[in-house]
């Protein structure tokens, strides 16, 4: 048996060179294994880039709803995720925690919902669309920027609503993205209900938005990233379900890379 890698592994892993400090924001923190996927993730990058992990985490329902009233609060973090979840709670925190991001260059993973958050955040605060939301949280939202999609709203089960599984998708040469992934094409895995309403693609890659990936054959927004920012990813599928011990997902990273970075300006 060939147990090298496994070697390699367990030599970065107690060997670390420096350390990065990410910040999870979310409404499950005080459970240990509701993201328990995107910690397994994060640590599996960490190791591969031979630095220690630690991890802060906050509840965003608790959050000040104002990004100007965070930088003491985020002091220390190298980084911030959002990960997926449902619902209202915490979603304004989350809105400030990633304006706090975009605003200071601070690198910025968003999975899921935390994609929906950056995309609505840009919305309203570079397009300067206030009433921007998601059908989620708002359903009279003058500019639903994620929106359940037609084909979905006739189906009244919950969990039929679902776009689930793998799926295609293209990435978009000379993005952040295809520079991640080193790759044209990917398969990503899916769990979500709401998508990223492309009526307002045009306006919004005009004003800085990038449009790094979609549904490989269709337009369905997959991965936005912000121009002019180190690292700013939103992707609407979960990369931790397919990010290995020996083969950290390269989203995670590319993540821990630009923390790493960030740490040293």
């Amino acid at each position: 048996i060939d147990l090298s890698d496994w070697k390699a592994l367990l030599q970065r892993l107690l060997h670390p060179k420096e350390k990065v400090t990410v910040g999870i924001v979310g409404k499950y923190v005080q459970h240990q294994d509701a993201y328990k996927s995107v910690f397994e993730a994060l640590l599996h990058a960490a190791v591969g880039e031979q630095v220690k992990l630690e991890i802060k985490r906050f509840e965003a329902d608790k959050l000040p709803q104002d990004a100007s009233q965070l930088t003491d609060l985020f002091h220390g973090c190298d980084g911030l995720l959002i990960p997926g979840g449902f619902g209202e709670r915490g979603w304004e925190g989350k809105i400030a925690a990633a304006c706090y991001c975009r605003e200071h260059k601070i690198p910025y993973f968003g999975i899921c919902l935390g994609m929906q958050v950056m995309a609505v955040e840009f919305a309203r605060n570079v397009l300067g669309w206030k009433e921007a939301n998601s059908t989620e949280i708002e359903p009279k939202t003058p500019y639903p920027i994620i929106a359940l999609l037609d084909e979905q709203k006739a189906i009244h089960e919950l969990g039929g609503t679902m776009r689930l599984g793998s799926y295609p998708c293209s990435l978009t040469e000379g993005t952040l993205a295809y520079q991640t992934y080193r790759a044209k094409r990917v398969q990503e895995r899916h769990r979500h209900r709401y998508e990223f309403h492309s009526d307002y693609r045009k306006e919004m890659e005009k004003a800085g938005l990038v449009i790094s990936g979609t549904l490989e054959g269709g337009s369905l927004v997959e991965i936005v990233e912000v121009s002019h920012h180190p690292w700013m990813v939103g992707v609407q599928f979960h990369p931790e379900f397919q990010s290995k011990p020996t083969e950290p997902h390269p989203l995670f990273r590319g993540f821990v890379q630009a923390m790493h970075s960030a740490r040293h300006l």
